[in-house]
């Protein structure tokens, strides 16, 4: 059985690159009757936020992201982690190492000064005298001095690494007793079952650690796939400097889950020329063994039109939980349907929805200088002023443009006479939907009395 997890640290945030390694892993198992196993890592103490874990979860939720199980804490598992280093111990497989800060920081520095890379000198591996006093000792795993360590990643093919270039007899247990990053990730991958992993290539440089550990410890090794990373516009490494990072701030920003999800599988995997992806579909077709070793460009453009793809097939009740959400409560709205009809066809994201409805709702408080200029005029008061005495209430759009149309035949003008002018008095800009529907959603004595409000700002 195919198991994948995701196992970010709660020191900020999910960030979206973040998210498309959980995808990545969610979508293989998913594609396999496997299982997704989320696991927070969150030994840092001093760095661990408790919000930014619940946000990590917030995340998972918002984009239907199941795991199986119950999440793993490793600030649960320290008991274990020390079992497991005491078992190297015994073996002879690691061993404590009684070096202080400042011999450690004087080794680096003659290293750095022969231009070496710098490295422990084992001094402590086969130590079989009486400790330093005064020393808490951090553990050091024994690892090999000469050879090759390769594997066959899934994206990147086969990788190798000259031992002895690479590797020192890093730390897995620091001088307090806690362990590191590198040993506690194999002991719970091995411990959880964990068959594939799928996580981005900065991780690349501890792949051989880890597979030194998985070694010495009996563990299976699972296969890994390193993917590239996502690159900003300007092909820099995607940062906040590039827009919103955080997941939860695409939401409040009115881009729907799918969309982002569907944009993130885009960046480093593709199945033929699709574009568009449904979550059923990405579970049916996702294989890692068509990422990409390329990195790929995050594209603002492309995230919106995918958004307002999904914007406009999402059926009405969703965009309304939506809009809802972001402060926008349609659902007593007696034309909501015809609203959201008019709106979701010409909006980008749920927010420009929700601030372009809200514009045609609340009555103008100011009318747009350039609007105002060219397009009211003499001749269009005049018109405004006798197309307001034709309004009747309770008619639907097709009446409205019929009665217009019969209004504007009759005075030898054309609907371009008009429109515009509508707009500007009913919105203050010169953009809404069709003036018929606008007048059919706001209501007659809604338009009568914003063009009569007009009529009286033009003779101040």
């Amino acid at each position: 059985m195919i198991v994948t997890r995701f196992a970010p640290s709660p020191t900020g945030y999910l960030h979206i690159g973040g998210l498309r390694t959980a995808l990545y892993n969610y979508l293989y198992a998913r594609a396999n009757g496997g299982k997704f196993l989320l696991r927070i890592e969150d030994t840092d103490l001093k760095r661990n936020s408790k919000e930014a874990a619940e946000a990590i979860v917030q995340a998972f939720n918002w984009c239907g992201l199941e795991y199986d199980g119950e999440i793993v804490y490793q600030s649960s598992r320290f008991d274990l982690y020390k079992e497991y280093v005491a078992k190297l111990l015994e073996s002879g497989k690691a061993y404590k190492c009684y070096m202080s800060k400042e011999e450690l920081d004087a080794l680096r520095a003659e290293q750095e000064a022969r231009k070496e890379r710098p490295k422990y000198d084992g001094r402590y591996r086969d130590f079989t005298g009486t400790p330093p006093s005064g020393i808490e000792p951090v553990v050091r795993i024994k690892a090999p001095t000469s050879g090759v360590i390769e594997f066959e990643d899934g994206v990147k093919g086969k990788v190798s690494f000259n031992a002895n270039d690479i590797l020192d007899d890093f730390i897995i247990a620091r001088s307090d007793g806690t362990p590191t990053y590198n040993f506690t990730v194999v002991i719970d991958d091995a411990l959880m079952g964990v068959t594939d992993i799928i996580r981005g290539d900065d991780h690349l440089s501890n792949t051989p650690k880890q597979i030194i550990l998985y070694e010495a410890l009996g563990f299976k090794i699972p296969k890994f796939y390193h993917v590239a990373m996502i690159n900003g516009s300007d092909g820099a490494k995607l940062s906040k400097r590039h827009g919103a990072t955080d997941v939860m701030e695409y939401k409040r920003m009115g881009y729907l889950s799918e969309a982002l999800l569907n944009f993130l599988v885009r960046l480093g995997w593709s199945h033929g020329d699709d574009e568009i992806f449904s979550i059923n579909d990405m579970k049916r077709l996702f294989d890692p063994n068509h990422l990409s070793k390329s990195s790929s460009t995050f594209n603002q453009t492309k995230l919106e039109w995918l958004n307002a793809h999904y914007i406009k097939t999402a059926n009405s009740e969703r965009i309304f939980d939506e809009l809802s959400e972001l402060g926008l409560n349609l659902r007593n709205h007696p034309k909501k349907e015809l609203l959201i009809g008019q709106y979701r066809e010409r909006s980008k994201t749920l927010v420009e929805m929700r601030d372009s409805i809200n514009s045609l709702l609340n009555e103008p408080q100011s009318y747009d200088e350039k609007a105002y200029n060219k397009f009211i005029n003499e001749n269009s008061l005049q018109i405004l002023a006798e197309f307001s005495e034709i309004l009747k209430p309770n008619l639907t759009a097709k009446d409205y443009e019929e009665a217009t149309m019969s209004f504007l035949e009759s005075k030898g003008a054309k609907l371009k006479d008009l429109a515009q002018a509508v707009r500007v008095a009913v919105t203050g800009t010169s953009v809404s939907p069709s003036i018929f529907e606008v007048i059919e959603i706001l209501g007659s004595e809604c338009v009568k009395e914003r063009i009569s409000k007009l009529l009286a700002y033009a003779k101040q």
